[in-house]
């Protein structure tokens, strides 16, 4: 479609665009800041068993929706495959041990891993469950605060709920092992 073709936009719909346009040039300038998706959605659309299974997870953690479970499993395919490249480089490598170090130490601090679990090879274990159940949503739900999965996102996106000091309005949001307490 044409922008100066008139019969389609109508003269005020024009006039509209044209006029937010100049502002949008006038007020704004570059925009420097990378943006990726979050979601992957699936190779196979219509495959059973995993239609089933995203239905299972959306049900008993009370999500809104099947981009919800997509996110966490591209989070959790991006720290396997981190793991995995790490795996790859010899023992006494120092990218290996500075790295690996640092994944999972995060991975320990959002209790993804216990304590013991300090190889690489236990990120790999890792499953979809295990994310889920660090959610805020969760967590509001397991600690009795809430009557229902359901109850607790409602609660959480009212800004009833708050961890630490600060109030969060994010169902989706990881709760580390240190705030846990603090909800």
């Amino acid at each position: 479609m044409c922008i100066r073709d008139r019969s389609t936009w109508g003269s005020k719909g024009l006039l509209k665009f044209n006029r937010r346009n100049k502002l949008a040039k006038a007020s704004m300038g570059k925009h420097y800041r990378n943006q990726s998706k979050v979601y992957k959605t699936p190779k196979r659309p219509f495959e059973k068993e995993r239609l089933d299974n995203e239905l299972q997870v959306i049900g008993k953690y009370g999500l809104k929706n099947k981009r919800e479970v997509w996110r966490v499993q591209l989070t959790l395919a991006k720290m396997r495959k981190a793991a995995r490249t790490l795996l790859t480089l010899p023992e006494k490598d120092p990218r290996r041990l500075f790295e690996g170090a640092a994944l999972l130490k995060r991975l320990v601090r959002y209790g993804l891993l216990s304590e013991t679990e300090t190889k690489l090879d236990y990120i790999l274990g890792l499953t979809v469950q295990k994310f889920m159940e660090r959610r805020l949503q969760t967590k509001v739900y397991k600690n009795q605060i809430a009557k229902s999965i359901h109850h607790a996102r409602v609660l959480i996106r009212q800004r009833h709920i708050r961890v630490g000091r600060q109030i969060v309005n994010v169902p989706s949001f990881m709760v580390r092992v240190n705030s846990e307490k603090q909800i």
